[in-house]
This record gives structure tokens, C-alpha cells and sequence, in this order.
């Protein structure tokens, strides 16, 4: 900050006093102004990183309903080839049967998991810029709230979820179901019944995760 002060011949205590107002008025306007420029350049900063990270969440919840929907198609699929192999077992059907029965319907047996890209590119860059220290405290609670249900989601699908499944057993069943290999109905239903574990935990950790994001939206 810079000030030019005009030069006054000072001759009595009463010039002085003008000219002492006259100083402290012009550091006072000025760094009144300078605060106000700040105060703008913060606020625009803030409503620039809102708008970033309300489009991208926006998108974020689009493609989780997206791939709920893809992953309930799969889920009642697979419910219904389970329903057929129990009403097979419980009517006494030789295992001979049961496995051609599902031989020919084993196009549906397919690990169809589907769920979104998880991007948080606009909330980063509004860390590393510092304009998340603009935004007033209760909307960045639900930013802050919103990203962090997203990175545990994309945690829990690359890390956590594969916990639910055995997967050689899984290969193996997969395998003697491309080959056209007879399989023994018991382990089949066991691999599907994971299969049913694993999508409908999937949906419900997509679901959860919209929740949390829902507000965001809902308070703009």
C-alpha cells in the first residue's frame, strides 16, 4: 500500500490536526479498500469452488443411480437362477438334471458389478488453492462429508468388496461353465449366493454414499 499525502504548510496546532485527520482517513480508506478487494477476490474464489465441486458431485450422483440400477438388473437375475436351482433341489431332480438345467441357462451366471468413476478432482483444487477457507462453515461440513463418503466407497469397491467372494472357487465354476463342464449344484449355488452377496452390498454402499451427497444438492 502506497499513499501520496499532499504537502501542507503546517502553521498552527489546528492545520496539524487537519493534517494529522487527513492522514489517518486516507489509511483507513485504504486499507478499508484493500480489505473489500480481498473480501472479493475470497468470495468470487469460494462461488468459483462451489460451482466445481456442485457439478462434479452432481455428476457423481448421476453415475452411482446409474449403476444401482445396472447392478439391481444383475442382482433379480441372478435371484431368479437361484430360485430355479432351489425349486430343483427341493423337488428331489437327480444332480445330473440340475446341472444341465444349469448349463443351459448359464449366459445369466456373470459377475456384472458396476459402479461409477469417483472423482474429486474439485474439491483437491479447492484445497490446494485454500478457498475452502471461504466457504462458510455449515456448506463445507457437507462438502467435506460428501468427499469423504466418496473416497470410502471407492475404497471399499477396489479393497473391501473383493473380500466377499472366493474367487478361485468362482474361476473354477465359471470355467467348467464355459467349457460346458457338468457342475455340482450345491457348490454352484454357494458361488452364486456370493455373487448375490457382493452386488446387493454394492447397492448398498452406492446408496448410502448418494445419501450423503443428496444434501448438497438439495440445499443449493
Amino acid at each position: 500500500m502506497h499513499l501520496e499525502l499532499p504537502k501542507i504548510k503546517i502553521e498552527s496546532l489546528k492545520d496539524f490536526a487537519k493534517h494529522y485527520l487527513m492522514i489517518v482517513l486516507s489509511i483507513l480508506t485504504a486499507l478499508g479498500l484493500e480489505a473489500w478487494i480481498e473480501h472479493v477476490h475470497h468470495h468470487h474464489a469460494a462461488e468459483f469452488s462451489r460451482r466445481r465441486m456442485d457439478q462434479e458431485l452432481t455428476q457423481v450422483l448421476k453415475d452411482i443411480q446409474h449403476s444401482v440400477q445396472i447392478d439391481q438388473t444383475s442382482l433379480a437375475t441372478l435371484k431368479e437362477f437361484d430360485a430355479r436351482i432351489v425349486a430343483d433341489l427341493a423337488s428331489g431332480l437327480d444332480t445330473t438334471e440340475i446341472s444341465k438345467h444349469i448349463l443351459a441357462h448359464r449366459s445369466e451366471f456373470t459377475l456384472n458389478t458396476n459402479w461409477p468413476t469417483l472423482p474429486t478432482n474439485a474439491w483437491d483444487a479447492a484445497v490446494a488453492d485454500q478457498s475452502v477457507g471461504w466457504i462458510d462453515a455449515g456448506t463445507l461440513q457437507h462438502y467435506a462429508a460428501a468427499y469423504t463418503s466418496e473416497r470410502t466407497l471407492s475404497s471399499w469397491l477396489l479393497h473391501d468388496s473383493t473380500l466377499l467372494m472366493d474367487a478361485p472357487r468362482l474361476v473354477d465354476t465359471l470355467t467348467d461353465l464355459n467349457m460346458g463342464h457338468p457342475v455340482e449344484p450345491y457348490a454352484f449355488l454357494r458361488c452364486l449366493r456370493q455373487m448375490q452377496l457382493m452386488l446387493s452390498t454394492t447397492i448398498s454402499f452406492l446408496q448410502s454414499t448418494a445419501q450423503d451427497i443428496q444434501p448438497i444438492r438439495a440445499g443449493q
